[in-house]
């Protein structure tokens, strides 16, 4: 069942999603202190967001839900050293 997040912290990063798979893909994940979530926009397609491009390489401040391993954000805010936006 989805966990209300509030302020997790990570950095937005591109990688292999779902190797071997029919949906295999490249994807944006965030990477807090411990773990890994694959990212998603709570009213963002669920594959190829071109809005997550611009936080790759970044630090990032997400609010929203846990499910599973997918981070689905309501809000994501550019953190630590990048302008924000």
């Amino acid at each position: 069942s989805p966990v209300r997040v509030a302020a997790l912290r990570g950095r937005a990063v591109r990688g292999p999603y779902a190797a071997g798979s029919k949906s295999e893909r490249e994807a944006v994940f965030v990477e807090p202190a411990k773990g890994r979530f694959l990212l998603r926009r709570k009213t963002g397609p669920v594959m190829g967001d071109p809005e997550l491009d611009r936080f790759v390489g970044h630090e990032v401040e997400c609010s929203g839900f846990l499910v599973g391993t997918t981070l689905l954000a309501e809000e994501i805010l550019l953190r630590g050293g990048a302008a924000e936006g």
